[in-house]
């Protein structure tokens, strides 16, 4: 009897300092953490089939597609696990090289505007619409992520559910910011002083 009710007090302690909390939000940012990770993998297998219709379609910027291909290589030689939401240091290197994809996709896609030829493709048109639609999947996860864990880091910063957090050892999560925000806010810079190639016959 004694052992009940001592249970009972426990486990009533334990709600009372948030460690209930803790758990249910914890999960929910590893699962939100999921979503962000299947749509940056989605994107990333969109690339190569971008890259080759860009490639098949016009004499395209070799520099803009070695920065795409090189980005994307970068992005999914980091192992995306759901341990790195544990790792401030390893999460931010993954964000950077995310942006730095994005930032190279960015650019395919303004310069893409010069080469009528391409923009007349189908196939080109398609991966248009289902890349951007990816990227707003990615926003939606990445802000269901960020809501998240701004809940979870609220409570193990509060008093007195912050004691819990030291107890079992609760670390804040990291979060994602605006890498090089006054680059990205730029539109990339595209030159037409020079005419297009013409199309092959």
């Amino acid at each position: 009897m004694k052992k009940t009710i001592a249970l009972l007090a426990t486990a009533a302690a334990l709600s009372g300092c948030g460690y209930n909390d803790f758990q249910r939000l914890d999960e929910e940012s590893k699962a939100a953490w999921g979503e962000v990770l299947n749509q940056y993998q989605r994107r990333a297998d969109l690339v190569p089939n971008i890259v080759a219709t860009v490639k098949g379609e016009a004499q395209f910027e070799q520099d803009t597609l070695t920065r795409v291909i090189e980005a994307r290589a970068k992005a999914t030689s980091i192992q995306a696990t759901p341990e790195l939401i544990e790792n401030p240091e390893a999460f931010n290197k993954f964000q950077q090289a995310q942006g730095e994809l994005s930032g190279a996709l960015s650019r395919l896609m303004v310069v893409s505007e010069r080469y009528p030829q391409l923009q007349a493709n189908q196939g080109f048109r398609d991966l248009r619409v289902t890349l951007e639609g990816t990227e707003n999947r990615i926003t939606v996860a990445r802000n269901r992520y960020i809501e998240t864990v701004q809940k979870y880091n609220v409570l193990a910063r509060s008093f007195p559910t912050n004691l819990t957090a030291k107890v079992f050892s609760y670390d804040p999560k990291p979060t994602f910011t605006v890498q090089n925000e006054a680059q990205i806010s730029t539109p990339p810079a595209v030159d037409f002083s020079r005419p297009a190639p013409a199309a092959k016959p």
